[in-house]
């Protein structure tokens, strides 16, 4: 039988370090579904008893005690949270305690310290939001040359929303420009991505996926068609074979494998935030 459990992510910033460390782990356990909390800004000791009395409610009405995923920093507010019903666990403390004593150095005990604005990191990832957004569906082609890396696809193959991950994310000036009918017919890739094709890398996806996610925006028009969908997706894929622009399939992909993919094989610089 199938077992439900409830874990928290408590933390005294955005809960952002706890949520990927805990819900990664999480996703290890098959047979059980987790209903997962995020707790943040738990930066005062009345805040930490606030938190524990969540817990133990949870606690009383699950069948299995909650698990606890822990960023909290000040040793007084983590010394109430650890008093909940609960399976407490100090992602910090499991690496900064044989850190520390590996190196002989104690850590600055920081709060907030993984997602502060700090030097030019956070103007520059910024700048690559913005960037990825101005020149989104190829609307600004004079940009271009400043791109890292530009994605070239049919519409509504993955382009935009991998765009703005690898800017969010990873710092990466990242453009896209579609591929249209009038490309396919000529056979020839946008005059505009003349001079870069050092950074195109192409996107795909199977028809039948294209065909319901373009229905949802357009339903009934010639544009989600199954038989246009068909018709673009293997023009295209001609096309980017034709130029030698390297293709990735989305149709099953997550935007953070596709992203991974991508600076792998663009030979990126990624960027840590």
């Amino acid at each position: 039988m199938p077992l439900n459990c409830t874990a928290f992510f408590v933390s005294d910033r955005t809960g952002i370090t706890a949520e990927m460390l805990g819900h990664s782990i999480l996703t290890q356990f098959d047979d059980i579904t987790f209903a997962e909390i995020t707790v943040p800004f738990v930066d005062t000791e009345d805040k930490a008893w606030e938190t524990v009395a969540r817990i133990n409610r949870t606690a009383l009405s699950d069948a299995t005690r909650p698990l606890v995923f822990s960023t909290l920093v000040n040793e007084q507010v983590s010394a109430i949270v650890q008093q909940a019903e609960a399976l407490y666990l100090d992602c910090f403390q499991v690496f900064i305690a044989p850190i520390e004593a590996e190196l002989g150095f104690k850590s600055s005990h920081t709060v907030g310290r993984s997602h502060s604005v700090r030097n030019n990191d956070y103007y520059n990832r910024m700048d690559a939001v913005n960037f990825a957004l101005a020149a989104d569906d190829g609307q600004s082609v004079k940009d271009l040359e400043a791109a890292d890396i530009i994605l070239v696809g049919v519409s509504r193959s993955g382009k935009t929303p991998t765009c703005l991950y690898l800017s969010l994310q990873y710092g990466i000036r990242a453009a896209n420009y579609p591929l249209i009918p009038e490309d396919f017919d000529a056979m020839r890739l946008p005059g505009s991505l003349n001079g870069h094709r050092s950074k195109l890398f192409g996107l795909t996806i199977r028809p039948e996926r294209l065909h319901r996610i373009r229905n949802e925006r357009r339903p009934g028009s010639r544009y989600a068609s199954m038989q246009n969908c068909e018709h673009e997706v293997r023009a295209a894929e001609a096309l980017m074979r034709q130029e030698s622009v390297p293709v990735l399939d989305t149709t099953t992909r997550s935007i953070e494998e596709l992203a991974t993919v991508i600076l792998h094989e663009a030979n990126l610089q990624r960027h840590i935030y």
